[in-house]
């Protein structure tokens, strides 16, 4: 009889498209309580021994940090001790040149505690979030918000 493995998980994150990554991944921290991945220790490193150079960085919460990449995770995922990237459910905020055009063809789901759905709404408006329309459906209820940026996102 042999047996059959199954391969392992593939291990992915969220890689999200902005103007301003910092400013979204600051954004996305405080709407899902995740923490902005510190990546200073490497960053000193490379910058260090000369690997990569300063205008590839900026300051970011008093320490430094990649210019043009922001990531967030979960708190109580684990992390890279050396990189300071996290190991688990991440967003990755990377610049782009182009502004978003269109509609996500991929969006985030945010699910409020029951019965605190209009409260996580205005939560996530005064943290730069804007509703765009509430969705009542024989299924089920959700509001469709943005982020700074224009990104769609739901709160269940």
């Amino acid at each position: 009889m042999t047996s059959t493995s199954r391969p392992a998980p593939l291990h992915f994150k969220i890689v999200v498209d902005a103007a301003a990554p910092h400013a979204q991944a600051d954004f996305w921290a405080a709407a899902l309580h995740y923490e902005v991945e510190d990546n200073s220790a490497l960053i000193e490193k490379l910058l260090g021994f000369g690997a990569v150079p300063a205008e590839l960085t900026v300051e970011s919460h008093g320490r430094r940090a990649w210019r043009d990449l922001a990531a967030v995770r979960h708190p109580d995922d684990p992390v890279q001790e050396e990189s300071g990237t996290g190991l688990g459910r991440r967003l990755l905020f990377q610049r782009v040149p182009e502004a978003k055009t269109g509609k996500n063809r991929l969006h985030l789901d945010v699910h409020a505690a029951d019965g605190r759905r209009a409260e996580e709404v205005a939560r996530l408006q005064a943290l730069g979030a804007s509703v765009q329309r509430e969705v009542k459906e024989p299924g089920g209820e959700w509001v469709v918000m943005t982020d700074p940026e224009g990104n769609e996102f739901c709160v269940h």
